[in-house]
């Protein structure tokens, strides 16, 4: 029988995993517009979510899924914001202003109990690690959402060139947190990734927080439950 690896360490996803985005903050921001520029707030906010969706469905990955530096990056964000002022029928110098006041990060909230979670992980001994197919702010969002200090590890695939499910990714991560991929305990909300992260030897669930999915673990607490077991069959 194959003895069960020893856990070093959790690596999560960021996006419905341990973060996620508000849609009050669509809300504030679209009634802050709407004071600001004398618009309809109804029509500011449907246009900040289709115009993000744009952005990053599949078929408009080009527009992201290729930069590499924050500078890269500085530039998307200019020319998002240039993209929502023409929409808006605002003038390009409105831009700037919007985007300071709401920056991406802005929209992002802290899962309930993840700092919780995180610091009770870290207390166990176990490395924690953060794998996103992002943008490389991924830094500057997990300082928004009040989780960095507890987070060894933080890698925006971006900056990698390649991006979950590729199997690049996964390594890149599993060397960046010094530990082997069967020592770690992979958690995201798409099953492709998960599927792909158990491929190559790590132990992977799958989260959904919307509580759907029976399959999945459905709060970050089960982690805690799931790193338990895993160390009781460990001592046994």
């Amino acid at each position: 029988m194959t003895a069960t690896p020893a856990l070093r360490a959790v690596l999560f996803d960021r996006d419905d995993t341990i973060a996620y985005t508000d849609r009050g903050v669509y809300r504030e921001a679209a009634m802050w517009a709407a004071t600001r520029h004398g618009l309809d707030a109804a029509h500011v906010g449907a246009t900040l979510l289709t115009l993000w969706n744009d952005s990053t469905s599949a078929d408009r990955k080009s527009s992201w899924w290729h930069l590499r530096t924050p500078t890269q990056e500085d530039s998307f964000w200019t020319d998002y914001g240039l993209e929502l002022a023409r929409r808006l029928n605002l003038p390009p110098n409105a831009a700037p202003e919007w985007l300071e006041r709401y920056p991406y990060e802005s929209y992002m909230k802290p899962v309930p109990g993840a700092r919780d979670v995180l610091t009770a992980l870290r207390a166990q001994g176990l490395k924690i690690g953060v794998l996103s197919n992002t943008l490389p702010s991924i830094d500057r969002t997990l300082v928004a959402v009040g989780l960095d200090d507890l987070i060894d590890v933080a890698i925006a695939t971006c900056t990698l060139g390649v991006h979950k499910p590729e199997v690049e990714a996964f390594e890149h991560a599993a060397t960046a947190l010094d530990v082997s991929p069967r020592e770690i305990l992979f958690i995201d909300d798409k099953v492709e990734n998960v599927i792909a992260a158990q491929a190559m030897g790590m132990q992977a669930r799958l989260i959904d927080l919307s509580g759907q999915d029976s399959s999945a673990i459905h709060s970050l607490s089960e982690v805690l439950n799931i790193v338990g077991a895993h160390i009781q069959a460990v001592g046994q």
